[in-house]
């Protein structure tokens, strides 16, 4: 008789080289999918939020409703929000876009506002004395002094969106989480913790590079952080 294989494969381990080594090209696609699909939405959101915020602070009536409607966004369960969406987008990559940018809307829009309030009214009124209007006021000194609190905003959003990526599986657009779903269907130890692991580690580097590109954009914040 033949002795069965003696491998962490066959022994189905939780830690197996082998099984990195062997779907290789199948965890490629699958990072990068769930990269594509995190990196679009928390885009999407960016150029939603941005406006919205900039409204709420130009017109504070209109503050309450855009916070309001974007929390009660917030408040639905995943799968809840998938469902409402199903009708209008079906089982597509579209669908876990759509219901990544309503979750980011939260973060984002409040963060944005939070920093455009917190731009001091005496450097608003010495912008407007040395001539600038709305728009050039808006851009060259609200936004900049502003980008700590947005930064901060965006770097909750992403990873936020990386961990919610993986609820796609349910309509078989979850990047990583289509291995942790079909692993842990099939109780294929290797491929739920490598997949669970490799979330974790993007999760991770985008807030590392998120947190530099912040540094860089706000150096007058460096010397307050110490």
């Amino acid at each position: 008789m033949t002795a069965p294989p003696d491998d962490c494969l066959a022994r189905n381990d939780w830690i197996c080289g082998a099984y990195v080594s062997t779907r290789d090209e199948i965890l490629t696609d699958a990072v990068v999918q769930h990269l594509q699909l995190t990196s679009v939405s928390v885009a999407f959101a960016l150029l939603l939020a941005l406006p919205l915020a900039v409204l709420a602070r130009r017109w504070r009536w209109a503050a309450g409703p855009v916070l309001g409607i974007a929390t009660v966004l917030y408040t639905i369960p995943a799968l809840a929000m998938f469902s409402l969406l199903l009708p209008v987008y079906g089982l597509s990559a579209a669908l876990v876009v759509a219901g990544l940018v309503l979750y980011s809307l939260t973060l984002l829009v409040r963060n944005i506002l939070a920093g455009l309030r917190a731009v001091p009214e005496e450097t608003r009124q010495a912008a407007r004395g040395l001539g600038y209007g709305p728009i050039r006021l808006l851009l060259a000194v609200e936004l900049p002094l502003a980008l700590p609190a947005a930064m901060a905003g965006l770097r909750i959003a992403t990873v936020s969106a990386v961990s919610l990526v993986t609820i796609g599986a349910i309509v078989g657009h979850g990047g990583l989480g289509n291995l942790i779903y079909a692993g842990m269907n099939t109780y294929f130890k290797a491929q739920v913790l490598t997949a669970s692991v490799l979330c974790v580690v993007i999760a991770v580097v985008a807030d590392l590079l998120l947190l530099g590109a912040q540094r860089l954009l706000t150096p007058w914040t460096r010397g307050q952080a110490r």
